[in-house]
This record gives C-alpha cells, structure tokens and sequence, in this order.
C-alpha cells in the first residue's frame, strides 16, 4: 500500500512522527510525505525533522504566507501534481490547517480516497479558518479517526458515519513517547533562568487574536498583569513578531518558538498555561498543568471538565480572573502520561480497509446546522 501524507504545520509534524513510525513497523505500507511549506520557520519545521527521526519529506512545495484564499490554492495545486506522480492508495491529512484542505480536496478531485486524522472536532464557529478546513476535510474524507467521544457524535450529527473510528488521541502517544526524553535532555529551563512550577507559559498564534488588534491588546494587558506575580515566558509565533508597541515588563520573558522538546519541557514544568492553540490545551491536561485558554470557545470540550481548562475569551479580565482560579489548583507534580495506542489502531485501519474511490462517498449526507448541542462558549 502505498500512502501519501500531507503535511505542513507544526502540530503535523508531531502527529506525523507517531503514525509514521507505527507505518514503518507495517512492511507492506509505503508513506510518502508531501510537506506544504505552510510553516517554513525552521524552528517550527526542519527542528521536528531533526530531533524526533521524522522521515524526510519528498516534496516540498514552499508554500507559506498570503491570504487563506491564494494560499490553499496555491497548496491545492502543487500537490495535485504530487499525487498524479506517485498515483497513491492512500492521502492521509491532519487536523484542520490549509494544508489539510489543500491535501483532502486535491485528493478527491483525483478519486484518491482521504483519510483524515483528528476527524470530527467543532468549535461552532464558522469564521474560524480551521472551522471551514476541518469540516470539509470530513466530507470528503473515506476514512475518519476520530480522537473523543464528542467529535463522534458530532460527525454523526452530521451524517457521517461510514468510515468512522474513535482511534484516541496520536498527540497523546506523542506526549507519552517523548515527554521523558524531553526533560532530560532539554535545558530550556535553566537557558532562561526558570525554576519548575515557578512561571506561566504563554502562547498566542490564531488569526483571531493576532490580526485583531482590540483582542491582541487585550491578552497583552492581561499577560502583564499576570507578569506581576510570576515570570510570563512567551515563545513568540513569527505571526505576533511584530505586534508589539511600548516596552513589555522584565517578568515577561519573549523566545523565539521553542523546539519540540523544549517545549515540552517547558509545559510540563509550568505552574499555568495560556493558549490559544487547541494542541497545548490537550497537553496541558496530560501533563497535569492547569490551563487558561484565551479563546471564545473550544473544540477539546474534554479539557473543561473539572476546570483544568477554563475558557476565558480575549477580555483582559477575564482572562486575569481565570488564571487566579486556575492557580488555586494544587498540583502534584507531572503526571505520568501513557500512550493511548491511536497510532497503531490507525496504521492497523488503513492496512484493513481496502482503498476506495472517495467520489463513492455521499457528500449528499452534509447539513449546515446551528451551534446547538456539546458548544461550549464564553461570553465576556
């Protein structure tokens, strides 16, 4: 079988080393990687390739910046050229980035069955970019692997629901794989003179908050609030490089984005988390860190449960509020985290399923419906 993967954001990457490595214990299967460009910074691209063994891509198309529009297109294109080349079985796509459009529709055009990994996740926001991508990723898609429980009610919701697996979590086997690694090898800590449990990580990367000015200011004021307590470290994604006016409080300390296991090290020995990124919600969870995330709504419903996560908007207080509960939680050092096998059950699926046309699936089954039901919003 002969599989190629699309990938191109650094969560892929992460994903991809998992899945890739459960491929290459099936001798009968082919991956072929197919890297977009879409995140080109080295530190959050070529790093991953380095440190974690991640096969090297065949194709690299270059493909970053411009409007969501021109840059999908422009992915769409070059990797339908990929694929009339290595005439795959298989395209396997990850999450919800224009890399996993560009990939899944390039596909489908071209009769090449889809297999999407981290299927049938909803935040209910339609203006969301990743919204859009994640959801006709999965209708195009033969093969779904489902993380949770709530994204396979969601898909069924929909109408989907041939194809459909609740595999787990591969970020979790990820974590579980490299979470031990990282703390011994990594002098992230000492590099920036931070004692465990001692600071807050903070990391700021979707459209909605950088390119929003009045959201932007907002976490900002809110970060040096909470700077006043406690160092703030920041890794700053190459989108909020420029964002700043004023100088920033010595107590918030910028970096340039931190590789894999940096950062992981530098997650599980935080004392608080503030995100915007879907991802590190999941893993603050694992890794036992309480966690504010500093977005309206969240499509890792599972996170909000027993308040480890609290959703806290863009408002300044808001956002100040929830990390002064969030800190109230006694932690009792990093949890063990144990892989949940969703690697393998996919390598397992996809050498099971015999490859079929995805124009056989019946896109007929889609339905637009309201946020209703399992939507989790904050109101400021």
């Amino acid at each position: 079988m002969k599989i190629v993967t699309v990938i191109g954001a650094r969560p892929q990457f992460i994903k991809a080393t998992v899945v890739s490595a459960a491929f290459r214990a099936a001798t009968e299967v082919e991956e072929i990687l197919v890297h977009t460009g879409q995140h080109h910074d080295p530190s959050m691209s070529q790093v991953f390739f380095d440190q974690l063994q991640l096969q090297p891509p065949k194709y690299n198309l270059g493909i970053a910046g411009g409007h969501h529009g021109e840059q999908t297109g422009k992915m769409l294109a070059a990797t339908e050229q990929a694929l009339l080349k290595e005439k795959p079985d298989w395209v396997l796509v990850y999450g919800d980035t224009n890399s996993t459009l560009a990939g899944a529709v390039a596909a489908s055009k071209l009769h090449i069955p889809v297999a999407h990994v981290e299927a049938g996740l909803r935040s209910f926001n339609r203006r969301m970019p990743e919204e859009i991508n994640r959801v006709l990723t999965d209708h195009v898609s033969s093969l779904l692997f489902v993380p949770t429980k709530a994204a396979m009610q969601n898909l069924r919701t929909e109408g989907i629901r041939e194809g459909v697996h609740l595999v787990g979590d591969v970020m979790q086997d990820a974590i579980a794989e490299y979470v031990t690694i990282a703390n011994e090898r990594s002098t992230a800590l000492s590099d920036n003179g931070l004692r465990s449990a001692a600071y807050a990580l903070a990391t700021v990367h979707r459209a909605e908050n950088t390119d929003d000015p009045n959201r932007f200011n907002s976490i900002l004021a809110a970060l040096k609030e909470i700077a006043t307590n406690m160092v703030v470290l920041w890794p700053l994604h190459p989108r909020v490089r420029n964002r700043f006016s004023g100088k920033l409080p010595e107590t918030i300390r910028l970096i340039e984005p931190a590789a894999y296991l940096d950062m992981l090290a530098i997650e599980s020995n935080a004392r608080l988390i503030l995100t915007d990124s879907g991802g590190v919600q999941k893993e603050a969870r694992w890794l036992n860190v309480p966690c504010v995330t500093m977005r309206d709504e969240t499509e890792w419903v599972e996170t909000l449960e027993g308040g480890w996560n609290r959703l806290a908007g863009a408002n300044t207080q808001s956002i100040v509020q929830a990390a002064a509960a969030a800190l109230q939680i006694q932690v009792s050092g990093v949890s063990t985290v144990r892989g949940c096998g969703a690697a393998a059950r996919i390598a397992d699926l996809m050498a099971l399923v015999p490859a079929q046309p995805s124009s056989s699936v019946n896109l007929s089954k889609f339905q637009d419906r309201s946020p209703s039901q399992g939507l989790h919003r904050v109101s400021n």
